[in-house]
């Protein structure tokens, strides 16, 4: 498969329809996201967002933000957002995103990097390694804290 793989400055003329698919997977406001990747975009911050295409069609991505709703506020930035369309999972896509993320952030001295999941197993794929416990904003129950250094 011949994937693209693009932050959001190299295409900011996708951001409606990016913002658009974040919410079709995570249920967040567009304008929330609008928001994160408008601050990006006029260069207010170092925290992007990373997406990767089958031809047009968008089939993976993520962002990085300062906190992903969860009580460690200390910790920051955090990758959020993770997402793979069920039909390219398996395929490397997220784990190549993850990567691109990393190392652009730590290109402009910005690192660790932290993300909250449920997940265990997969992000340890990619140099991740759980950090600690923490509580999301509104979640009855604790999830798991990862740091990528």
């Amino acid at each position: 498969m011949n994937y693209k793989y693009i932050n959001l400055r190299e295409k900011p003329e996708i951001k409606e329809n990016a913002a658009q698919w974040f919410q079709s997977k995570w249920g967040v406001p567009k304008e929330a996201y609008l928001e994160c990747m408008n601050d990006y975009l006029s260069g207010n911050t170092e925290l992007g967002w990373y997406l990767c295409f089958d031809g047009d069609k968008i089939v993976g991505g993520l962002g990085v933000i300062e906190n992903d709703f969860h009580d460690r506020k200390d910790l920051a930035p955090n990758v959020c957002a993770v997402y793979t369309e069920e039909e390219y999972r398996n395929r490397g896509i997220a784990g190549e995103l993850l990567n691109m993320a990393v190392e652009d952030l730590r290109s402009k001295g910005i690192t660790p990097v932290y993300l909250v999941t449920d997940h265990t197993g997969f992000y340890e794929k990619y140099g991740w390694e759980f950090y600690c416990m923490a509580q999301g904003d509104g979640e009855e129950e604790m999830t798991r804290l990862y740091i990528h250094r």
